[in-house]
C-alpha cells in the first residue's frame, strides 16, 4: 500500500538522496553511449554484418574466446540504436507530463524503473549469441531510454517537499541527471578488469528492481504539492495518566501532550480560488505557444541538441580519425594506438560529466541573479508606492534580464566548443568535452528559466515537453550526418563540424529578441510611470483645495464660538 503524504514528507530526506543516486545510476546513462560502445563492438553485437558485406575491417578487436570484426556498416546499425534510444530519453516528456499531472509520478516511476531492468536484461541475453540477438540492442535502448526519462521526470517534483531549500535539491537532481553519463564509462573499468559483460548487465538489472522497491514503499500515491500550495499542521493529542503514591494513597493525573506532523492542501477562499484560475486562464495555450520567444528558443534548443547529440554518437570515430589521420590501410600499431587513445579519452569524457553537479548551481545562481532586489508580483499597489522606499527592480524584466545573459554565455561556450572541435590536436579535445558538458548542463536550465519568466504557470510543463519533444525530432539527424562522415567523407569530421559551428550561430537570435522585447518592457513601464506621476500632479491640487475648505470652515466655526463637533468654546 502506498504511504501517505505525511509519511512521503517524514521520509523526504531518504526519498531525495535515494533519488540523486539512482539518478546518477540509471537515468540519462545512454549519453555515456561511447563507452557502451566499445562493449558491445567486443562483445560482437552486429559484427556479422561485416563478414556478410566483406568489408575490409578497421579495428580488429577480441572479446574473450573471439576475434570479432568491426567495420562501418557495424557502426552505423549500432549508433542508429543510440539515435533511437537518444530521442525517446527527450521526446517523452510531453506524455509523460500529462500522465504525471493526471496519476502522479508514483505509477510513472515504478514503470520506469521496471523498463531500465528489462533494457538491462535484454542487453545481457543478447551478449550470449550476439550473431542472433543483436536486433534486441534496438529494443534494450529503447527502454533505456524511457525507463531513464520517467525516473528523472518523477525526480523533478521531490523538490517541492523541501520549501526553502527547494532550488538546492532541484539542481542536484538536474545535476545527476546530467552527470548519469558517467555510468557506462564506470562500467566499462570493471569490464576492463575481467568482469563478464553479461554479468554486469545483470547485476545492474537486478540493481533497478531495487529501484522498484524503493518506489513502492516510500513514493505516495499523491502528486507532491508545490510549497506555496501546502499546509503543514500539527496534531496535538492530549491524554491523562494516573499515578498514585504508594505512601499516602493519593492519586495524580498527568496530562500527556503528543504532538504530530501531517501535511495537506492548502486551503483557499473560493473568491481567492475563482480570481487565480480566471487569471491562469485569460492567456490561451495557443497564444503561448504561437509567440516569438518560444518559436526562436525552440529553434535555439534544436540546434543545441543536435550538436551535443551528435558529438556524442561520432566522437569515437572522430577522435580515431584525429590518430590514423584517415589512413585506409593503417598498420597494426597505428590501429593499436587508436583503440587505446579511443577508449582513454572516452573514459575522460565520461568522467568529465560529474562536472554537471557543480555547473548546474551555477547557471542557477545566474537566473537568479538580484531576484531579492525585485519588487512582489502580488504586493499591495500602496506598499510598492511609498517614497521613502528605493525603487524596486521590475520582477519580470529581471527574469528577462538574466535568462538572456544566460543564454549569451552558453552561445559562447557552444561556439568555443565548436572551433576547439575543428582543431587537430588530440590533447586539447579534453577542453572540448569539458565545455560540451557545462553546455548541456546549462541549457535546460536557461530554457526553463526563460519559460517560467516569460509564460503562465499552467503552461510551463506543456511548453516544456513541447521543446523537448520537437528538439529530440530534430535530433535524429544526427543519424544521415553520421552516416555522411563515415561513408563519402571517410571518417573526417572536419566540414560537418564547419556546418554545425555555422548553425550554432544561430543561439544568438533568441537572446537579440529578448534584449529587444525587454527593451519594449522597460518602455512600457516608463510609460506607465509617467502617466502615473501625471496623474498624481493633477489629483494634488483638487486634494489641496479640498483640505483649505476644510480648514476655512473649521475656523469659522470657531470664531463665531463654536467647533466642529457643535460645543461652545
Amino acid at each position: 500500500m502506498a504511504p501517505s503524504l505525511a509519511q512521503a514528507y517524514r521520509r523526504r530526506w531518504w526519498m531525495a538522496v535515494t533519488a540523486i543516486i539512482e539518478n546518477l545510476l540509471f537515468s540519462a546513462v545512454l549519453l555515456g553511449w561511447g563507452s557502451l560502445l566499445i562493449m558491445l563492438k567486443n562483445e560482437g553485437f552486429y559484427s556479422h554484418l561485416c563478414i556478410e558485406n566483406e568489408t575490409v575491417s578497421t579495428n580488429v578487436t577480441s572479446s574473450k574466446s573471439d576475434d570479432w570484426l568491426s567495420c562501418v556498416e557495424q557502426e552505423e546499425m549500432l549508433n542508429l540504436g543510440f539515435t533511437i534510444g537518444s530521442f525517446l530519453l527527450s521526446a517523452a516528456t510531453l506524455p509523460l507530463g500529462i500522465l504525471m499531472d493526471k496519476y502522479g509520478p508514483r505509477p510513472l516511476r515504478l514503470i520506469g524503473s521496471a523498463c531500465f531492468a528489462a533494457s538491462c536484461a535484454m542487453i545481457a541475453a543478447a551478449a550470449y549469441n550476439p550473431e542472433v540477438l543483436s536486433v534486441l540492442i534496438f529494443l534494450a535502448v529503447s527502454f533505456n531510454g524511457f525507463g531513464g526519462i520517467c525516473l528523472t521526470f518523477t525526480s523533478l517534483t521531490l523538490p517541492n517537499m523541501f520549501g526553502n531549500v527547494r532550488s538546492t535539491i532541484l539542481s542536484l537532481m538536474i545535476g545527476s541527471y546530467a552527470s548519469s553519463a558517467v555510468t557506462f564509462p564506470g562500467v566499462k573499468l570493471i569490464y576492463d578488469l575481467g568482469v563478464p559483460f553479461h554479468t554486469i548487465m545483470w547485476t545492474w538489472s537486478s540493481m533497478a528492481c531495487m529501484v522498484f522497491l524503493n518506489c513502492f514503499l516510500n513514493w505516495p500515491a499523491e502528486s507532491f504539492p508545490a510549497p506555496e500550495d501546502v499546509r503543514y499542521t500539527k496534531k496535538v493529542k492530549l491524554s491523562g495518566v494516573v499515578t498514585e503514591d504508594k505512601m499516602t494513597g493519593d492519586r495524580y493525573i498527568t496530562h500527556v501532550t503528543v504532538m504530530e506532523d501531517t501535511m495537506g492542501g492548502r486551503m483557499q477562499e473560493p473568491e481567492q480560488t475563482d480570481s487565480k484560475n480566471t487569471a491562469q486562464g485569460s492567456v490561451p495555450l495557443c497564444h503561448s505557444v504561437c509567440s516569438p520567444i518560444l518559436l526562436w528558443s525552440l529553434i535555439t534548443m534544436a540546434m543545441t541538441q543536435l550538436r551535443l547529440i551528435f558529438f556524442m554518437g561520432a566522437m569515437n570515430k572522430m577522435l580515431e580519425f584525429l590518430v590514423i589521420h584517415g589512413d585506409p590501410n593503417p598498420s597494426e600499431e597505428l590501429q593499436k594506438e587508436a583503440e587505446e587513445q579511443v577508449g582513454f579519452y572516452s573514459s575522460i569524457f565520461g568522467t568529465m560529466q560529474l562536472l554537471c553537479l557543480l555547473t548546474c548551481p551555477l547557471i542557477g545562481y545566474i537566473m537568479d541573479w538580484r531576484m531579492k532586489e525585485c519588487e512582489e508580483e502580488n504586493a499591495n499597489t500602496q506598499t510598492e508606492k511609498s517614497q521613502s522606499d528605493p525603487p524596486k527592480r521590475d520582477r519580470k524584466i529581471q527574469k528577462l534580464t538574466n535568462a538572456m545573459r544566460a543564454f549569451i554565455f552558453t552561445n559562447l561556450l557552444l561556439v568555443t566548443f565548436g572551433i576547439i572541435s575543428l582543431i587537430d590536436n588530440l590533447p586539447l579535445q579534453v577542453v572540448s568535452f569539458v565545455l560540451h558538458t557545462i553546455v548541456r548542463g546549462f541549457i535546460h536550465s536557461c530554457c526553463g528559466g526563460l519559460y517560467a519568466a516569460v509564460y503562465p504557470a499552467n503552461h510551463f510543463g506543456t511548453l516544456t515537453g513541447l521543446q523537448s519533444m520537437i528538439s529530440a525530432a530534430f535530433a535524429l539527424l544526427q543519424q544521415p550526418l553520421f552516416m555522411l562522415m563515415v561513408g563519402p567523407l571517410r571518417g573526417d569530421p572536419y566540414w560537418i563540424n564547419v556546418g554545425l559551428l555555422i548553425f550554432s550561430l544561430t543561439g544568438f537570435l533568441l537572446p537579440s529578441y529578448l534584449f529587444y522585447h525587454r527593451r519594449n518592457l522597460i518602455k512600457a513601464k516608463e510609460a506607465r510611470n509617467r502617466l502615473a506621476a501625471s496623474q498624481d500632479k493633477e489629483n494634488a491640487p483638487l486634494s489641496q483645495s479640498a483640505s483649505e475648505t476644510t480648514k476655512t470652515q473649521a475656523n469659522g466655526h470657531t470664531a463665531n464660538g463654536y467647533t466642529p463637533n457643535g460645543h461652545t468654546v
